[in-house]
């Protein structure tokens, strides 16, 4: 059997019904064939026995008179035209001999006991002619032969057609999904007709279609706010140095374009690297951990970038518990001074903004900013780690913040196999995540690359 690859799986069920339809067509066959041929033989040697034991009694009650035993031995043979014998006495001489063919024969040799003629015992050769059970074997032989032939054929057409059948559902499937395209993800495979053995993967796949939608309407999302967070600093861009080079400015005047240019600048800049985190934490890029002795410690630095903006909100800034792991640092720096950030612009003055770190009773760490302000509609809590999403635009401060802040935020906490959460009730709002430490970790397959944890407020 060839081990040449079959693509097609309609052929390759053809292929293995049609060899199966042969081997199991040529084994009954066979099994026919050698029944007949077992039955042929036992026939014919029943048939010798009862002619050797016939002959044996003919010849015991032989008087010695040659003359009669040749003419008893004549009549027996009447009508027995398949039978032939052969007598020949101890010197070697011929008694009596009735011709055979010389092919297709069954032959029984026996000895006549000493008390038959001339009280010398004989060697018997009795011939059973079987050229026609012969010829008819040879016959069933090759009707069998055509037989296996003619079922092969008519089985592998027949399973031809029932697998070209049966992989019909198939082939309506790709159909349906060859109609897919990024416009159309909305429809979803129609399994009302498949076979039962199809209705997981249609449920999978109509399951992974429902996520592409989400994806694909995020990412056409996601590229709109991209283009209207850049064309306002470009617009900006444009407008002033247009102006700019309306008429001669002395170097004062050009100064300021240039740092207000520069600002819009930095603007571009900050989004264009914050982008760039989010697509190295999507790709499954891992923090770099080292072992980080104090959570607490580390907020403290962090805070100490926010003293000024607390000071200017009325503010204030309070660390409660702590927690020690292997952790990016430079990655939960920038985490807290994210969410450090949205507190402050949210906080209610006059309030404490606290920094909150616990572990679980699952050993995982609870890192959280919790604030007091406005309390944030339940609608926008799942959302509020969404790349460019406000809840509030009139408060967003959308000329320094671009709203990746908090998407950075539950990137760090992917990228430490935890994930982001938000509570917001009676006036009080805590934002943070959850962090695995790498000992929770040792079992997972580790990524390929580390990104870029320098601290950039979001």
């Amino acid at each position: 059997m060839s081990n040449r690859r079959i693509r097609s799986l309609g052929r390759r069920l053809s292929y293995w019904l049609a060899l199966q339809s042969l081997i199991g067509l040529i084994a009954v066959c066979v099994a026919v064939y050698g029944a007949t041929q077992a039955g042929f033989d036992s026939r014919q040697s029943d048939e010798l026995q009862q002619k050797q034991a016939q002959l044996r009694h003919l010849l015991s009650e032989s008087d010695g008179d040659m003359d009669a035993l040749k003419h008893k031995l004549d009549e027996f043979f009447i009508g027995h035209f398949d039978m032939a014998l052969s007598l020949t006495r101890p010197d070697g001489s011929v008694l009596y001999l009735r011709p055979a063919p010389t092919e297709s024969v069954r032959v029984a040799r026996f000895t006549v006991p000493s008390q038959t003629v001339e009280q010398e015992p004989l060697a018997a050769l009795l011939t059973l002619d079987i050229r026609d059970d012969v010829a008819l074997l040879r016959r069933i032989r090759f009707t069998l032969a055509v037989a296996t032939l003619a079922g092969t054929l008519l089985v592998s057409v027949g399973g031809f057609l029932l697998v070209r059948n049966s992989l019909q559902p198939l082939r309506d499937l790709v159909e349906q999904t060859g109609a897919l395209a990024a416009d159309t993800l909305h429809r979803r495979l129609d399994g009302s007709a498949q076979p039962e053995e199809l209705e997981p993967l249609i449920a999978q796949f109509n399951g992974l279609l429902g996520r592409l939608e989400q994806v694909y309407e995020h990412l056409e999302g996601f590229n709109a706010d991209v283009a209207h967070e850049l064309c306002t600093p470009l617009t900006t861009l444009i407008a002033s140095t247009e102006l700019a080079l309306r008429k001669a400015r002395d170097a004062d005047e050009l100064r300021d374009v240039l740092g207000s240019n520069l600002e819009e600048l930095q603007r571009i800049a900050s989004i264009v690297h914050d982008m760039l985190f989010l697509s190295q934490a999507d790709r499954g890029v891992a923090a770099r951990r080292t072992l980080t002795p104090s959570l607490a410690a580390l907020a403290r630095q962090v805070s100490n970038y926010h003293e000024a903006s607390l000071a200017d909100t009325g503010l204030a800034l309070e660390i409660a518990g702590d927690a020690t792991g292997s952790f990016d640092a430079p990655l939960l720096q920038r985490a807290l001074s994210n969410l450090i950030s949205n507190a402050t612009r949210y906080g209610q003055r006059g309030s404490t903004v606290r920094v909150v770190i616990s572990r679980t009773p699952a050993g995982e760490v609870l890192l959280s900013v919790v604030n007091r302000g406005a309390t944030i509609d339940s609608g926008d809590l799942p959302r509020l780690f969404d790349r460019f999403y406000r809840a509030d635009p009139s408060r967003s401060d959308g000329h320094r913040n671009h709203g990746l802040g908090l998407s950075i935020v539950a990137a760090i906490a992917r990228m430490h196999g935890g994930r982001p959460f938000a509570t917001s009730s009676n006036g009080v709002s805590s934002i943070g995540m959850t962090l695995r430490d790498a000992e929770a970790l040792e079992n997972l397959v580790e990524p390929s690359g580390t990104a870029d944890s320098s601290v950039s407020p979001g």
